[in-house]
């Protein structure tokens, strides 16, 4: 597509998206029509260092969800996977800065991360789970080219899609509260408060005063609430660790110390450590739908915040049509290619670019100053593994509680919506997996609507994933059945 499919249809100014661009301009005016699409130079930088803040967040988080074992026992390094996430986010972001020149900057989505934590790697080894990450972005970019990714938008309803993106918050959230030590397996419960029924310790209450925190500043609409509540969060950790006698094991990460050079050279000994294959003990059926879980996972919210985002910049059209919008699509899709080579899991848009787009950014240089930002993070690898994990997992359990205000969108009262999305939201984190929370989400919708005599309202793709999903549930029966080990 030409650059004039994604302008609007008139600019502030007037211009039309074949109108010549008068003589004089700068070649960043230019290459990246700031001045057709009312913005300058000076809004483009501001909305670019304003998103980066935003979602800087992710240099940290990432690290600490992709920091468990693999099936071999093996763990991935911190100061790579920052690398991995910091380069990830640099390249994807300037890629959507320059070449799908929107307002958009992407990095590691937490909910494709929590598939490979949590469903790949127990499965597989590393360098293994990041070639299923890499097989997920090409499928979406098939998906994308071939027009299939929106009709199979049009064909999941929109209840599981909110259900879905809530299950992965509250998901996500669990996953906050026990790195943080908030909440543990219990003895005489399955979960229990603190590993005794209490908490203790000064780790966990620095976790609770950093999630107050953030939500405060939230609360007050406080630009870059999660990234400053990080960033004090850590100083009250470290200002503690040095007046009281902590016992180092405490930390889940070790003791916040202030030691050393903030700057360092980037560690990409991650980087290319991909591997396609090997998969003989987990079986067809499981990686077929190991795949389709990444897919969800970073499938939904990608249109979304991209329609969104892009109708607050006035990208879209006059019926909320996004032109271009096959090729940022295409671009969030080659994220998830770029990511499982980098080792830094699937690159995906951040709603938080919408706190660019409020600072007045309009263009790709806004996305283009944000990927410089991220690969100037490249370097400051030590800065950022100071920060407890503890104080980390509290932004973890924000961005859950974000996520669930998808719930205002579902119709509680309508019981073929409100029970598929129930089962959806509760099994993922109570099953401690993605797949069993939309299989049962999608069977529920199905088995209700032809307990109503409203099967057709299904749709023939939708029955399609019910038997798949069926055939997952059964999958161990079935197995015996066939003599299959």
């Amino acid at each position: 597509m030409t650059q004039q499919s994604v302008e609007p249809k008139t600019s502030p100014e007037g211009a039309g998206p074949g109108s010549r661009v008068p003589a004089g301009r700068s070649w960043l005016d230019r290459y990246f029509h700031i001045s057709e699409r009312g913005s300058t130079v000076a809004r483009e930088l501001r909305g670019g260092v304003t998103t980066f803040m935003a979602m800087a967040y992710i240099l940290l988080l990432n690290p600490l969800i992709l920091g468990g074992e693999d099936v071999n026992g093996n763990l991935l390094s911190q100061p790579g996977l920052i690398t991995a996430t910091a380069f990830a986010a640099a390249a994807t972001t300037l890629l959507m800065g320059f070449v799908g020149k929107v307002p958009l900057a992407l990095a590691a989505g937490l909910s494709v991360s929590g598939v490979l934590a949590s469903q790949v790697a127990p499965n597989m080894t590393w360098p293994q789970a990041m070639g299923m990450c890499v097989i997920y972005g090409v499928v979406i970019c098939l998906l994308v080219v071939t027009g299939l990714r929106e009709m199979i938008m049009n064909a999941i309803p929109l209840a599981l899609k909110h259900g879905i993106t809530m299950g992965i918050g509250l998901f996500i959230a669990l996953i906050g509260l026990y790195k943080a030590g908030f909440v543990h397996q219990g003895k005489a419960t399955p979960v229990s408060l603190g590993p005794a029924g209490e908490l203790a310790g000064w780790p966990v209450l620095i976790f609770c005063v950093t999630l107050l925190l953030i939500f405060m500043l939230q609360a007050r609409d406080i630009p870059g609430a999660i990234l400053i509540g990080i960033a004090v969060g850590t100083v009250v950790a470290i200002v503690i660790n040095a007046i009281v006698d902590i016992d180092p094991k405490a930390w889940s990460s070790g003791p916040p110390e202030l030691e050393g050079s903030a700057v360092s050279a980037p560690d990409f000994s991650l980087f290319g450590h991909v591997e396609f294959g090997g998969w003989g003990d987990v079986g067809v059926m499981t990686v077929g739908m190991i795949v389709f879980t990444l897919v969800l996972a970073g499938f939904f919210d990608a249109m979304a915040t991209i329609i969104g985002v892009g109708t607050e910049a006035k990208l879209a059209d006059d019926k909320g049509r996004m032109p271009g919008l096959s090729k940022a699509l295409f671009i969030d899709g080659a994220g998830g290619v770029i990511g499982g080579v980098a080792s830094g899991s699937g690159q995906t848009v951040f709603v938080e670019s919408a706190t660019g787009v409020g600072e007045g950014a309009r263009t790709g240089l806004a996305s283009a100053v944000t990927g410089l930002f991220f690969a100037a993070c490249l370097f400051f690898t030590p800065l950022t593994a100071i920060v407890p994990t503890e104080v980390a997992s509290a932004a973890l359990v924000v961005i859950g509680a974000m996520m669930m205000q998808n719930a205002r969108h579902v119709d509680w009262s309508d019981r073929s919506v409100a029970i598929p999305v129930f089962l959806t939201v509760v099994l993922m984190p109570f099953t401690y997996t993605i797949t069993t929370g939309v299989a049962a989400g999608v069977i529920a919708y199905s088995a209700i609507k032809l307990a109503q005599g409203r099967a057709r309202e299904v749709g023939a793709f939708m029955w399609g994933l019910t038997v798949i999903f069926i055939v997952f549930f059964a999958l161990n029966p079935i197995e015996s059945w066939l003599g299959v080990h």
